[in-house]
């Protein structure tokens, strides 16, 4: 989390008083990609103390917001390097911003230029122009793709605990066999909802994200069953299969709403505060029927 630049104004070739001011975060991606898409201009980059986290995020968060861009045009002594009074903004950081504010307190004009960095040579060669295209955020198949590597990684690490122990808790109930067996199902169900479920997303049903990762659970669990070529051993661990993975697919398929781009944290919210507590009481209920399975089969008794 210390991918970042120094806070500061930086100078692309040899701008002077006159060359445009861009403005952008200290994530240290942003800072290098601004500066790759405009090799050979002259231009001023100001960028804003974010602590490292990309504009989108900042702007969400408040930290690329007016204070920070107004205390740093004060800390880089902006006015007395440029002679105009425009400052150029990615559209992405628009939430944090209020550009009236800005302009009130320093005199600064803020515009808006595009989505992505990529577009900046266009806006910049067309008089500073903003085309419909450059306001148009895609989420492409190909998009999504990219994005689930980073989720890859950062479940790893619980991925591999809750496996570990569903592994020793299953052999010692059912034998390696048994462990081998809760250990694929839990693990197939996890990257279900990490991989399968967001390159799916706009075509699976309904618009919540924990019930399209609960739909393509059940599509797991129904692959599990056909692999295997019958149902579980008992009508108990059926149905408990058919509560939890599903529920463990919803999970990872509603924490992908953070890497998207038209969900909001008003609408998130609201979705956890219902989906969660059906999560956690599916997994709650799915334990207690595999607790019953043990007591039967070590009963003698059959169900």
């Amino acid at each position: 989390m210390s991918y970042l630049v120094p806070a500061g104004l930086y100078a692309l070739g040899t701008p002077d008083y006159a060359d445009p001011v861009l403005v952008t975060a200290n994530y240290k991606m942003s800072y290098d990609l601004v500066r790759r898409a405009l090799p050979g201009r002259n231009l001023w980059l100001l960028v804003l103390e974010t602590n490292g986290v990309n504009v989108w995020c900042a702007a969400g968060k408040g930290t690329f917001g007016t204070e920070e861009l107004v205390r740093r045009i004060e800390a880089t002594r902006l006015p007395d390097v440029v002679s105009h009074r425009r400052l150029i903004l990615p559209i992405l950081g628009a939430t944090g911003v209020a550009a009236h504010e800005v302009e009130r307190l320093t005199g600064f004009a803020v515009s808006y230029a595009a989505i992505r960095i990529d577009d900046l040579p266009e806006y910049l060669d067309n008089g500073m122009v903003t085309t419909p295209a450059m306001r148009e955020l895609t989420f492409t198949f190909r998009e999504r793709l990219a994005l689930v590597p980073v989720e890859l990684v950062l479940a790893l690490k619980n991925l591999a605990a809750a496996g570990a122990l569903l592994f020793f808790l299953a052999a010692l109930a059912y034998g390696i066999a048994g462990g081998v067996l809760a250990l694929v199902a839990f693990l197939g169900a996890a990257l279900t909802g990490i991989v399968v479920a967001p390159l799916l997303l706009p075509w699976l049903p309904g618009r919540s994200f924990s019930m399209k990762g609960a739909i393509a659970g059940f599509a797991w669990v129904a692959v599990l069953f056909f692999v295997r070529g019958y149902l579980a051993s008992s009508y108990l661990l059926t149905v408990a299969a058919l509560l939890a993975l599903p529920a463990v697919t919803a999970y990872y398929t509603l924490n992908f709403t953070g890497c998207t781009n038209f969900t909001s944290p008003s609408g998130v919210k609201k979705e956890m505060r219902i989906a969660v507590p059906v999560m956690c009481g599916a997994v709650v209920l799915s334990i207690i029927l595999l607790l019953i399975d043990w007591l039967i089969r070590h009963s003698g008794g059959v169900f």
